[in-house]
């Protein structure tokens, strides 16, 4: 397929405007001039940098990948029909119908960013993380320092790569092997609903191949139902911070929106507090 630049561009503008900064999770100042977003904005949320944004807007940036042309549908908050009429104009094919969806619903990026205190990640059915918030960043590490492959929990706990490397240490109440027997048993539930899908089925291969705990989970686990777990997080610059986590399923989307609170007035809340003000760590953008 070939790409319409000028017609890739064109939506992207179209829709930058669209998009209520509110609704972003950007503060609207007195005097701000753009209704829309601005398109350092935009960059932000797509992970990219301004310069690229520029360039794909401007049709000096050609053939922009599907990882791109997915990240900006889903800053852009775009509908599924919107997001398969940009992946067409920039010469790409949508996502088929039969593999794992990393479109979160533009009503799930507003419900999360008006709970913005709250660290929040949305995970696509694979656990592949596809959508965070500054504070998740600030709690657990930027994942745009990642590459897109890397964004995965079930890569961080059993894999041998940059997910893996990056996590922090976490201790879980319910015990970790039982935490990652929840993990594998989502995993061989997608691989039921998503028989035909490459990326699910080559995280699954290279999984077993390099780690004895998720062969051993695959090949006796049973189905584990996820309930709410009190986690310590050991922040590199904090210290210790003992959360609830509620792993949220959003009924249609097959997302799973995993949320971390601490009670009210406790010290774990005032760290989550200071986390807030210091916010999260330096972006890495894409090109």
């Amino acid at each position: 397929m070939t790409a319409s630049h000028s017609g890739f561009g064109a939506l992207l503008r179209t829709w930058r405007d669209r998009l209520s900064p509110a609704d972003a999770g950007f503060t609207v100042t007195p005097g701000r001039r753009a209704l829309g977003l601005r398109r350092e904005e935009l960059a932000q949320l797509a992970g990219l940098s301004v310069d690229y944004v520029l360039r794909l807007e401007q049709g000096r940036a050609k053939n922009p990948s599907a990882q791109v042309v997915g990240a900006l549908a889903r800053a852009l908050q775009l509908s599924r029909a919107e997001r398969d009429q940009l992946y067409r104009s920039a010469g790409l094919l949508p996502p088929q119908d039969g593999t794992i969806s990393a479109h979160v619903p533009p009503s799930i990026q507003r419900l999360a960013v008006r709970l913005g205190d709250v660290p929040i990640g949305v995970f696509s059915a694979d656990w592949t993380l596809v959508w965070w918030n500054t504070m998740w960043s600030a709690l657990l590490g930027d994942p745009a320092v990642l590459p897109t492959a890397e964004r995965n929990l079930a890569r961080a706990l059993f894999g041998n790569g940059a997910a893996h490397a990056s996590m922090l240490p976490i201790r879980s109440e319910r015990g970790q092997d039982a935490f990652e027997a929840s993990i594998v048993a989502d995993l061989k539930d997608a691989v039921s609903r998503y028989p035909a899908d490459a990326q699910l089925d080559r995280l699954v291969h290279d999984l077993r191949g390099v780690s004895d705990a998720f062969a051993r989970h695959w090949a006796t686990g049973t189905a584990a139902q996820h309930t709410t777990d009190r986690k310590t997080i050991q922040h590199p610059e904090i210290g210790d911070i003992l959360l609830d986590c509620d792993v949220l399923i959003v009924p249609g989307a097959d997302l799973r929106m995993v949320t971390y609170t601490a009670a009210a007035g406790s010290s774990d809340a005032g760290k989550l507090d200071l986390l807030r003000v210091t916010g999260a760590r330096t972006v890495t953008t894409l090109p």
